[in-house]
């Protein structure tokens, strides 16, 4: 009787969960593209993240959602939020539909659709992921498609984290009706950023003519704010970071603190705070602090701290730089008027982004182009207020450069004797240099040539060859591929030195390494290692058979007699072999197997080929 009363408990719970499941469905129609559906929508905060799909099927989970009442940002809050949706769709409504997430900034979205096996497909989006991971559709916002609905209730989840606010606007569309919202939003934003680039490359045109810092200040500030407003709108994710998740320094704390720490560096520089407003200069030293702490913070995966330290600088930082612009506007500075007009507008834009960060104001679709205008007319108020400081400091250069004329004409006439003096000097030393250095260069040839090659025959020497031998040994081993090694020794090549002198034997050891370079391939090595000894170093795939059709041809070609003072000079050879890997893979190993198998061939009867046999 308990069982049965505990299984009828359940059945009732799982059936009211329905019901209320049921109740809060969102009911498609043709006309509902395009409607918002957080009014529908239930919430509830994981806190500690300790929920995940497995758990949604637990009755004491369904209950601690609670409906959303038409919220889209709970702020910045240290916990995953989980987003419950059920919708269905009339008869005559499409079958397919597309979800919107639209807040383009979020770090992390997971959406979980059920599967036909009673399971969940997960889908992740956010920064966490490349654009293309994250979207179904290459739209600016994150856009999924979801499964086809129909008069059943379809109910799926999404989770949302971002300690640096979290918000997530739901939308439904159909993709026709998106693609020309669409365009009508990306008409007004390309001319915010048309305004905004302009402005930007015409200040920057003007800072490398006059290298005034407060120009490159201007352009540092108006490039932090033009990637914030890309930032925000996924303009920025869609088209300059695409290929991969969003790394800290683009994210929503480092790209907005590049543009506070120029902003305070502009304000520095424009009003001139360190010599007519020293405390706020002081202030907003302090404030540039701030700005590398926040993104440090951020890059250590403190997020949810950086977001509150600018929520800090806002309070305190704006204040003070508008107060600086009044003191400066009453001391009869003119650009400081213009300065506070355009950081008013900043005023109010960021401060409506902080209350959306912080869930005080929730988000709207009028509320996303506050910023970018605001950040628009700023930049246009700026660059006048530069225009005009660069008047007035035209005016006083004028001034000093009257006075300075009469001096500078006195002494123009000496630099120039002494520059022309100076050049001349410089000329000659130059050329001294110049010709040096060639000669420098040329006796470094000459000493490496000689380090590394025999004088005789000029062939590659002992030391060329192990050095060759090593780096073919590392590159062999990176490939797999051989190496052979082979030992070749004149036989009966003293009795030509004692009996026709040391100068045939010289020529007779020019013809043989002569002989040796024509038989080899161009990326073989052919050494003289000494005396009547030489050595080539065999490479590539091949290297082992190739290695005994070079022996033969060298048995044969070496064995030809050369002419020298009317007699005849013969000899034979004798080549020993030894293979990488195979019989060693160090350079010394390598060495003395082949001159092992050198010796065998001359045990042999020599004039014959030996490969390194080891002992048993």
């Amino acid at each position: 009787m308990q069982r049965l009363a505990k299984f009828l408990t359940q059945i009732l719970l799982l059936t009211s969960l329905s019901l209320v499941a049921y109740a809060n469905s969102i009911t498609l129609t043709p006309a509902s593209s395009g409607q918002s559906l957080n009014e529908q929508v239930e919430l509830l905060e994981d806190k500690g993240a300790k929920l995940s799909i497995a758990d949604m099927s637990a009755p004491a989970v369904q209950q601690r959602f609670m409906p959303a009442h038409g919220k889209a940002s709970v702020g910045q809050s240290p916990n995953p939020w989980w987003i419950k949706v059920t919708l269905s769709a009339t008869a005559d409504a499409p079958k397919q539909w597309w979800l919107e997430i639209a807040s383009v900034t979020l770090l992390d979205l997971q959406l979980y659709l059920p599967d036909d096996q009673g399971g969940w497909q997960i889908r992740q989006s956010g920064e966490r992921v490349s654009f293309a991971e994250g979207r179904d559709y290459p739209h600016r916002r994150m856009l999924l498609r979801l499964p086809e609905l129909g008069e059943q209730p379809l109910t799926f989840y999404l989770r949302s984290y971002d300690p640096a606010g979290n918000s997530f606007p739901l939308k439904v569309w159909q993709l026709g009706d998106l693609k020309s919202q669409v365009s009508g939003e990306n008409l007004l934003l390309g001319l915010i950023y048309g305004v905004i680039i302009a402005l930007l490359l015409y200040n920057l045109f003007i800072f490398l003519a006059l290298r005034d810092s407060a120009y490159f200040w201007y352009v540092v500030t108006t490039t932090g704010a033009l990637l914030m407003i890309l930032s925000m709108t996924g303009h920025g994710f869609q088209y300059l970071w695409p290929g991969s998740a969003v790394p800290f320094w683009l994210d929503r704390i480092s790209i907005p603190a590049l543009w506070g720490f120029g902003a305070c560096r502009f304000t520095q520089k424009l009003l001139q705070t360190r010599r007519y407003v020293p405390w706020a200069h002081h202030l907003l030293n302090v404030s540039l602090g701030l700005y590398l702490v926040a993104v440090t913070a951020d890059a250590f995966g403190l997020r949810a701290v950086g977001a509150w330290i600018f929520v800090l600088l806002a309070i305190a930082t704006i204040p003070t730089a508008l107060w600086a612009s009044l003191k400066r506007w009453r001391q009869g500075y003119f650009p400081a008027c213009l300065y506070f007009c355009g950081y008013g507008t900043i005023l109010a834009s960021v401060n409506l982004l902080l209350l959306r960060a912080m869930g005080i104001i929730q988000p709207a679709p009028w509320s996303s182009y506050v910023f970018p205008v605001a950040v628009a007319l700023e930049s246009i108020l700026f660059s006048f207020a530069l225009a005009y400081r660069i008047q007035l400091l035209k005016n006083e250069r004028a001034e000093a450069l009257l006075r300075a004329d009469e001096e500078k004409g006195a002494r123009l006439a000496q630099v120039q004797a002494s520059a022309d003096e100076l050049q001349v000097a410089v000329d000659r030393r130059t050329a001294e240099l110049k010709s040096a250095n060639l000669q420098l260069s040329q006796q470094e040839l000459e000493l490496r040539h000689a380090a590394f090659h025999d004088a005789l025959t000029d062939l590659p020497n002992r030391r060329y060859l192990i050095e060759q031998c090593e780096s073919a040994m590392r590159g062999a081993r990176q490939s797999d591929e051989n190496l052979a090694l082979l030992l070749i020794d004149l036989d009966h090549f003293k009795p030509i030195n004692d009996r026709h002198g040391h100068d045939a034997g010289d020529l007779l050891l020019q013809h043989i390494g002569r002989r040796l370079r024509e038989q080899v391939r161009g990326s073989d090595t052919v050494a003289r290692l000494g005396g009547d000894e030489f050595a080539v170093l065999i490479g590539g795939a091949d290297a082992q058979h190739y290695a005994e059709d070079v022996a033969e041809r060298l048995l044969a070609e070496l064995a030809r007699p050369v002419e020298y003072a009317g007699h005849t000079l013969n000899v034979s050879i004798s080549i020993g072999a030894a293979f990488y890997p195979l019989h060693a893979e160090q350079f010394a190993g390598l060495y003395k197997s082949a001159d092992q198998a050198l010796y065998q061939a001359k045990a042999a009867g020599r004039s014959g080929y030996a490969v390194f046999q080891p002992a048993d």
